[in-house]
């Protein structure tokens, strides 16, 4: 059985050995700007042109929600840009966020690091510019993830206490 270990720190700059797989969630309208996306390209080019590309090509591959692209960025590092976002505002349908495609991505999350051998790291996918709470996605890293044995390790980056991220 895997765990969830919460940690202070940088969520693109995991400090275990290994394969790792960076996971964050995206949105399904192409934009790639704000939020944890920012640090990412800040480190690798590769995720955001993917993205781009992937979105772009959307009438013949399989972009959109609850979609999973992974982007090999180092020898031992992939980037997993997960589609679990509905547009980037909140508006009369609620937040931006996608509990059932969060889930569905995690599911092929969870495939690939179990393919690649790799431990799995991310911010609180969800939870910032999507507008989700930690108490709806928790759950669903639990079930698609740890109980598939998978290490996760989520990072808490610069911010104080659980109230500042949608807990």
């Amino acid at each position: 059985m895997g765990e969830i270990t919460y940690t202070r720190g940088d969520a693109t700059a995991p400090s275990v050995k290994g394969v790792k797989l960076i996971a964050h969630v995206c949105n399904d309208i192409g934009g790639w700007g704000k939020g944890f996306v920012v640090a990412v390209s800040r480190r690798w080019p590769e995720p955001e042109a993917a993205y781009r590309a992937w979105h772009r090509g959307r009438a013949s591959n399989d972009f959109g929600l609850g979609a999973a692209q992974f982007v090999q960025v180092e020898p031992y590092v992939w980037v997993a840009n997960l589609i679990g976002q509905r547009g980037i505002r909140t508006g009369s349908k609620g937040v931006p966020v996608r509990y059932e495609a969060i889930d569905e991505a995690l599911g092929r999350l969870a495939d690939k690091a179990l393919e690649l051998g790799a431990s799995v790291h991310m911010p609180r996918i969800g939870c910032g510019l999507a507008g989700g709470k930690w108490s709806r996605v928790e759950p669903l890293i639990l079930a698609r993830l740890v109980a598939r044995g998978l290490a996760v390790t989520v990072y808490d980056h610069g911010q104080d206490g659980a109230t500042a991220l949608g807990t």
